[in-house]
């Protein structure tokens, strides 16, 4: 007995929603990394607070905007929503260890595979349940 529910068209709703969101996502991402880049004042100051030396904050921003590149493209959304999150979790972990509030980098990370889901039948496929045909 099959249970599997398959796969349909994204309704147009849904999938402008996502791309919305995903939008939202990557803005973000786009401003941090470019702070990261540039390795303005407030990224100084954030690096230190955090504990990091600030020489590793360009190559932060440089594996957040490849994370960022592929989670643009279509072919390679699910691999970079995937490495968004890895790079979420590790914002997370950190901000768990000195005490700062976590919940932040926890948010962006759902809100970027919520896009993904809602703009990608691909990515509804990787959900318990679904299948493709």
């Amino acid at each position: 007995m099959n249970t599997s529910v398959p796969i349909t068209q994204t309704p147009s709703g849904a999938r402008w929603a996502g791309r919305i969101i995903s939008g939202l996502v990557v803005a973000f991402m786009l401003f941090d990394l470019v702070g990261k880049v540039l390795v303005i004042q407030p990224v100084i100051d954030a690096q230190t607070h955090l504990g990091f030396p600030v020489g590793l904050s360009q190559m932060l921003g440089a594996i957040e905007a490849v994370c960022v590149a592929l989670y643009l493209f279509p072919t390679t959304a699910p691999l970079g929503a995937l490495l968004l999150t890895a790079y979420l979790g590790g914002a997370t972990a950190i901000h768990v260890r000195i005490g700062d509030p976590w919940f932040f980098p926890v948010i962006l990370g759902l809100l970027a595979w919520v896009g993904l889901i809602l703009r990608d039948e691909r990515a509804r496929a990787l959900l318990p349940g679904r299948h493709v045909r």
